[in-house]
This record gives structure tokens, C-alpha cells and sequence, in this order.
């Protein structure tokens, strides 16, 4: 069974690759404000929408995107516990960074 910090390591790994495309930060990007319809980031990207569709894909199954359904259109907004996450990640490379001083005896 893998190991709480695995599991940890594995769901940073997806997030940051989820988030290693212009478009998809750009997505993001569009999403800060308020969450938006298929054919808003559409018309916002000037993005052809199979491959919008695949971009908003990978961020959903990271978990960066929730979406709902409202009649025929998909609106989709941030998933703010994610965006938490990846705010304490990036904290704990911080602290953890000031931490070690003078380097790591685990690479000697």
C-alpha cells in the first residue's frame, strides 16, 4: 500500500502537469472571476472547442475544474479545495526550502 506522502507526491505530479500548458493556464486564467460556459472560453481563447475540450479534460481530472450542467451547456469554475492544495504544496517547498541550509546531508 502506498504511503501517505506517495499519494501525496502522485496528486502534486497531476496538478503540476495539468497546469505545464499555456492554454490550460490561460483557461484557468479566464475562470478566476467567475465560472464560464464552453462557448464563453471558446470565443475567449479563440480555441476550436475538441481541443478546448481537451485541455478542460486534464484539468478536471486533476481536479483543478468542477463543471455543471445547465441545459445543453457545460459551465465550468475552479475547485477552490484544489487551488488550497496547491496553495499549501507550494508553502510546504517554501518552508521546507529555508529549512535546509547549508545543504542536505541525504545527497552527500
Amino acid at each position: 500500500m502506498p504511503s501517505s506522502k506517495t499519494k501525496d507526491l502522485e496528486q502534486a505530479a497531476r496538478l503540476f502537469h495539468a497546469l505545464s500548458d499555456q492554454t490550460r493556464l490561460r483557461i484557468i486564467d479566464c475562470l478566476l472571476e467567475c465560472e464560464q460556459c464552453v462557448c464563453d472560453l471558446t470565443d475567449m481563447l479563440q480555441a476550436g472547442q475538441s481541443r478546448l475540450s481537451f485541455h478542460l479534460k486534464i484539468l478536471k481530472d486533476a481536479g483543478i475544474l468542477k463543471d455543471r450542467r445547465e441545459g445543453r451547456w457545460i459551465y465550468y469554475s475552479l475547485n477552490p479545495d484544489t487551488i488550497e492544495e496547491l496553495q499549501e504544496y507550494a508553502g510546504s517547498l517554501k518552508t521546507r526550502s529555508h529549512a535546509v541550509t547549508g545543504g542536505s546531508p541525504c545527497c552527500d
